[in-house]
């Protein structure tokens, strides 16, 4: 019992000295924000159902009867593109989970625009929104670090095996 008592005051003593002696929150530097840019982007996701998307999760509802069925959980690795043509430059991709739990077929999307060539490449955006009437961009990283803005979209096509969406994006950053 003694030895325990001994044993708590020496770590106690110990433990105060870390304190005593710490300097990691001793300085203070000043705040200095980066001007915020306003950037607008103009782009088009091309999507192959069943090959740059796929059904992850479905649930058992055997009364639904539409094409997007309720509670499904889809991932999504489609190209970015300069247009709508199925030959245009790719840019970049978008990769991410979209959850279609409305009657609807309204869908709540986490969503990352990624670019790999030209002026932002190597940079990203981050969405995380349902899906009407736009998309909330909620981050970035690269050149879009501290991102926030919206991204309004358009469908071009949409049919049984493809999806070509146009995308606006008016965004914020540092």
């Amino acid at each position: 019992m003694r030895g325990t008592l001994m044993l708590s005051w020496i770590l106690i003593i110990c433990l105060s000295q870390v304190a005593v002696q710490s300097q990691y929150y001793s300085k203070s530097r000043p705040y200095h924000p980066r001007p915020a840019k306003v950037t607008n982007l103009h782009f088009f996701m091309h999507e192959h159902t069943g090959v740059t998307a796929v059904v992850v999760a479905q649930a058992n509802i055997t009364s639904n009867n539409s094409s997007v069925p309720f509670a499904t959980l889809v991932a999504v690795n489609d190209p970015l593109r300069t247009g709508p043509e199925p030959d245009s430059e790719v840019i970049g991709n978008v990769q991410g989970i979209s959850l279609l739990a409305g009657s609807n077929a309204s869908s709540t999307q986490y969503i990352e625009f990624g670019f790999n060539t030209g002026k932002f490449n190597g940079s990203s955006l981050s969405v995380f929104s349902r899906g009407e009437p736009g998309l909330a961009v909620v981050g970035g990283r690269g050149r879009f670090m501290m991102a926030k803005g919206i991204a309004l979209f358009n469908p071009i096509l949409i049919n049984a095996t493809n999806v070509i969406i146009e995308f606006n994006f008016t965004v914020i950053h540092h």
